[in-house]
């Protein structure tokens, strides 16, 4: 390699004796550069051939030694380094080393070869290529291991052994991490070829009343018709096939959340059961995760899908919470599962796939082939619909014509097509609204009751202009099982079935053909709420009692304590206001804006409030003796009417017949077909129904029964709550007697405690234990 001339030779033979050397002969040999073995200067900064002009600039750079043979006169060969100035000197060009005679290259004194170095004779000298002060490369890592620590990652991302101090990032996040990332990478290619399972996980928190919805939910996944045979659905676990929901629940008291599954394979109708595919999946778990899993599961054969929901508590077998990375939650247990089916039912079929892709063309829901077109589609959502293979056209022309029909596509000719602008979202609702029907269909079928496709309605409670719904319940369930979400099927009085999406009210208290009343929740700030906010700002941010009444005069102490009542709540829910050890409250001055989000997120939660009008079936209520829904109505002409048809003509029916009974029993007339009401007849109704109920009480309890008039002064024992057809009532046992009074849902947490409040005709406000400093609730 042919090397340009170094300056070097010229700077050294001219340079006088170095003044902080000892061996001055250094400079006076007749030294000979060989030009072709010297180290380009700006060779080893930028890795290129550079001009000789320019080399002495480069030599100027920080952290650059040219390297140089140097020959004596008498042919020993002795090495030399030529560094740059102190790091102190400001390198902005060209520069004169105060050694030189040259600007850019110096000869280095003796026993400064480099910072902290010395060279102790001629000969000892070692050349390190690169830049100045840059650390050696890192040698590559043995075969060994490299086995170590892909061994490490699928263990799930634990500490090397021994190296007990260092812990992955895996391990920070949750068990099993590195096995979920893994196993989420492989098998990519050959999506179609495997077995598809759906795993849909959920960790539930159980502060407050998560507790009380575990329980529930435990509850309903144990309801009737959810077998192959029909019948009530049974927990089973790793070895028993019947274990106890009490049992369960007591061993994950105390913990702070709960994992729940649902374990769904697309081809789970080839299984008899699905408990030893539950079984051998929750295995492979515990391995996975490096600890024993406290689980139940239930089976589910209902839906056109069977699936398993799996429920697992949260700590693990040290009694320390049970934290799963989500790589292995989202990903890693499907492919686990995928796994176990792929080996008890082989791989799919080449014909297997194309009949499930040729079954998507005409699915009136989101399909793979809907996204594989909206990834396709370029400016102006215009999509071809030209492939690659046979079969793929086949697809997207079907599908592309299938979509036109619903007016989600149009055809441009020459074999393009523009999609709608909102295609993935409305093919979405579209999917929820085929789901809607099927569900619908079944509670029909299972009542015995049949409706026409223009009789069905899905009811909008965030329609403006949304009126409340009267109807009877027909069925009830659980729209999203991992989620909870309810919904409620209704025969309205109008004559059409609607659908009633409940959010995670579960609405337990009523049944199936119970009456009830549907209305949409009503986002917004309370008056209540203005008047803490206005009480607090005129008292630097506080709010309580003393300063309610000061600010306005004609407040009374019961109304200034349901404004206190109201702060509860929305301690409970979480809105920020603090309760003082005072008793007096800090208001933000922003209380308004920070309801108004509560509220918001309430009606989310909860988008509609169901009232329940009648427990009893409609047949009951014609010659029910109490006061009855059917009697509200006779007294409210403007209620809606029923329609004739559906369950308003069953309801028109059920009028005329009550109005006969009333009519019978000397509560009211008919002149001239229109009926004519004795006055106080609710009031009548219901006093006769309370004594009846009363005096069996009475034998059962073997005390008196004292009746309880407004302004009345009620202090007892609550003890349970009684179904009536006038209502819900409380029965408060005392020392001597008992009594009955309306009933609140606040009481149901206190059965047992002592409660005292005045009964007044709009209600009762009640106050939990004994003495004048309890809690009051209303």
């Amino acid at each position: 390699m042919h090397l340009p001339p170094c300056p070097l030779r010229r700077i050294v033979e001219n340079s006088p004796p170095h003044p902080l050397t000892s061996r001055p002969e250094r400079t006076r040999h007749d030294l000979t550069i060989r030009s072709e073995q010297c180290a380009n200067i700006g060779r080893l900064q930028a890795g290129s051939r550079v001009r000789q002009d320019k080399a002495p600039a480069l030599a100027g750079a920080q952290a650059i030694a040219c390297t140089s043979f140097l020959r004596r006169s008498s042919g020993t060969v002795a090495r030399a380094t030529v560094p740059v100035a102190p790091k102190s000197e400001d390198f902005r060009g060209p520069r004169r080393h105060r050694f030189s005679r040259e600007p850019g290259c110096g000869t280095l004194p003796a026993g400064r070869a480099g910072k902290g170095r010395h060279v102790s004779s001629d000969d000892d000298f070692e050349p390190r290529l690169g830049r100045l002060r840059s650390r050696p490369p890192r040698r590559a890592r043995r075969y060994l291991q490299r086995v170590l620590a892909a061994t490490n990652l699928a263990r799930g991302g634990a500490a090397l052994a021994g190296r007990p101090g260092k812990q992955s990032a895996g391990s920070r996040i949750g068990r099993a991490a590195g096995v979920g990332r893994l196993l989420a990478s492989r098998g990519r290619l050959s999506a179609l070829e495997r077995r598809r399972v759906v795993i849909k996980t959920r960790i539930v928190r159980l502060a407050g009343k998560g507790a009380d919805a575990a329980a529930a939910h435990l509850r309903y996944l144990q309801r009737d018709g959810t077998t192959r045979e029909g019948e009530r659905g049974a927990l089973y676990g790793p070895q028993s096939d019947a274990v106890d929901a009490k049992d369960f629940l007591a061993r994950g008291a105390g913990d702070r959340h709960q994992f729940r599954l649902i374990v769904s394979p697309e081809d789970g109708a080839q299984y008899d059961d699905l408990k030893p595919l539950v079984r051998r999946l929750m295995a492979r778990a515990e391995a996975d995760l490096g600890t024993r899993l406290d689980w139940v599961a239930v089976d589910h054969f209902n839906t056109g899908h069977p699936h398993s929901h799996v429920i697992v508590l949260g700590h693990d077998q040290k009694g320390k919470d049970l934290v799963i990375a989500p790589d292995y939650l989202t990903r890693g247990l499907r492919e686990r599962a995928a796994e176990l089916v792929e080996l008890d039912l082989g791989p799919r079929t080449t014909r297997e796939i194309a009949r499930s892709q040729l079954a998507e063309i005409k699915a009136e829901r989101l399909t793979a082939i809907d996204r594989r077109l909206v990834r396709l589609a370029g400016e102006g959502r215009i999509v071809a619909a030209r492939a690659d293979g046979a079969f793929e056209q086949t697809l997207r022309a079907g599908r592309l014509a299938k979509l036109a029909r619903l007016g989600l596509a149009e055809d441009l000719g020459q074999g393009r097509w523009q999609l709608a602008p909102d295609l993935p979202a409305t093919l979405a609702r579209m999917g929820e609204r085929g789901d809607i029907i099927r569900t619908m269909q079944r509670a029909f079928s299972a009542a015995r009751v049949e409706r026409a496709a223009a009789d069905q309605a899905i009811y909008g409670p965030a329609v403006p202009d949304a009126a409340p719904l009267v109807g009877r319940v027909l069925a009830r369930g659980l729209a999203d099982e991992h989620r909870d979400r309810h919904y409620l099927i209704v025969d309205g009085i109008d004559g059409r079935s609607h659908y009633v999406a409940l959010g995670r009210e579960p609405a337990e208290d009523v049944g199936e053909g119970s009456v009830v009343r549907v209305a949409p929740s009503r986002a917004g700030v309370r008056e209540v709420d203005r008047t803490i906010a206005a009480v607090a700002a005129a008292n630097s941010g506080r709010y309580d009692i003393d300063a309610h009444l000061a600010h306005d005069r004609q407040a009374s102490e019961a109304f200034a304590r349901s404004h206190v009542r109201r702060l509860e709540a929305l301690r409970r829910g979480g809105v920020a206001v603090e309760r003082l050890p005072d008793g007096s409250w800090r208001v933000a001055a922003d209380h308004l804006e920070r309801v108004e989000r509560f509220e918001t997120a309430q009606v989310r939660a909860r988008p509609v409030v169901v009232e329940l009008l009648a427990a009893e079936p409609l047949e009951r209520l014609a010659t029910a003796d109490g006061a009855t829904w059917l009697d509200r109505r006779l007294l409210s002409p403007a209620d809606a009417p029923a329609r004739e048809a559906g369950f308003g003509s069953a309801v028109r029916d059920a009028e005329a017949r009550r109005r006969q009974w009333l009519v019978e029993e000397g509560l009211g007339s008919e002149r001239g077909g229109v009926f004519e009401p004795r006055p106080g007849l609710i009031e009548t109704l219901r006093r006769r129904e309370l004594l009846r109920v009363a005096a069996a009480l009475a034998r059962e309890l073997d005390l008196p029964f004292v009746e309880s008039h407004a302004g009345s002064h009620v202090e007892g024992t609550y003890r349970r709550r009684l179904e009536l057809t006038s209502g819900r009532f409380a029965l408060v046992e005392r020392a001597h007697d008992f009594t009955l009074v309306p009933w609140r849902p606040v009481l149901e947490p206190h059965v047992g405690k002592a409660v005292s409040g005045i009964l007044r005709t709009e209600g009762i406000s009640w106050t939990i234990g004994r003495g004048r400093g309890g809690p009051t609730i209303s």
